[in-house]
């Protein structure tokens, strides 16, 4: 096994290990609390379904690709390939859409009640399961028609073009149009980001504003941060913008990859290594910032 190999072995597999205990921890205690607490809370539901987001990302892409820096290449079958593929971009997605509907959530509820729009904190916390439902629905019927254009790299002729993962290959004909695929699959995860980065620069205006405004009660020593909500906006804040940045970088080394068309020994690894730098560092940032969670883990210890 070559060092690099060897290396990009432990990195997956630390992260797979780490981000996987992680997300199935706070999966874990967050069912528990929304089955157990009498004051349930809404933004429950949403951290429930990032974190089962998040655990598929990692277990979907990590094994195979750890199996791949072990020494096994092309071992999957062409359904499997498929369905290792499908499972990824939609996991990827839907903690996408889970992400922006967070930080969506987070603007409605700390708006103050002088807002127009601040009426819609009833009725959001009325729609946070169904939002929920809807991201998985919509993402699943996208990318099931990625399914018919995916073809595995056993079955190619001179008129397909082939993409290799290096545990598995994917091929499309030469008339599919790569552009056209993109700008489709990648419609909705913009929208979303784009939401996103206009959500947190307006937390960061609320946040200012409610500085503020709270400066004359500096001397009972109460600082804004020790809010509830406060800090919950922070960790939200520092959620999106770690989504954000990763979500970018492997973003343009994996149509990089895409356009080069061959298995790249340093495009596709670094681009598999920041598309499960969230998924491993999200659960932390919740246990750091979520105060009710903090105290649950706090009793079971």
């Amino acid at each position: 096994m070559k060092l690099s190999d060897f290396l990009c072995t432990i990195v997956f597999f630390a992260q797979i290990g780490i981000g996987s205990l992680g997300n199935s921890f706070i999966l874990l205690l967050y069912i528990f609390i929304f089955l157990s607490s009498h004051s349930r809370r809404s933004i429950d539901s949403i951290f429930i379904n990032l974190a089962l987001a998040n655990l598929k990302v990692l277990l979907s892409k990590g094994i195979p690709q750890t199996m791949f820096y072990l020494g096994l290449k092309n071992f999957l079958e062409p359904v499997e390939c498929k369905l290792i593929q499908y499972l990824h971009n939609l996991s990827r997605s839907i903690s996408l859409s889970t992400t922006c509907l967070l930080s969506g959530f987070q603007v409605i509820i700390i708006s103050p009640s002088n807002y127009k729009w601040s009426k819609l904190k009833v009725q959001a916390k009325k729609y946070i399961v169904y939002s929920c439902l809807f991201c998985w629905c919509f993402h699943l019927l996208i990318y099931f028609t990625m399914l018919g254009i995916m073809h595995n790299s056993r079955f190619m002729s001179n008129n397909t073009r082939w993409w290799n993962l290096g545990y598995c290959s994917i091929a499309s004909p030469n008339s599919f149009n790569a552009s056209f695929h993109i700008l489709v699959f990648s419609l909705p995860d913009v929208i979303c980001i784009a939401f996103m980065i206009w959500a947190s620069a307006y937390l960061v205006f609320l946040l200012r504003s409610h500085h503020q405004q709270v400066q004359h009660i500096h001397h009972l020593h109460i600082s804004p941060r020790t809010f509830p909500e406060i800090k919950a906006t922070h960790g939200i804040l520092l959620l999106v913008c770690t989504y954000v940045s990763f979500y970018s970088i492997d973003s343009i080394l994996t149509f990089s990859a895409f356009q080069f068309g061959k298995y790249d020994s340093f495009l596709l690894p670094t681009a598999q290594f920041m598309a499960a730098c969230f998924p491993t560092i999200c659960p932390f940032l919740l246990m750091s910032y979520d105060s009710q969670l903090h105290r649950y883990h706090q009793h079971l210890r």
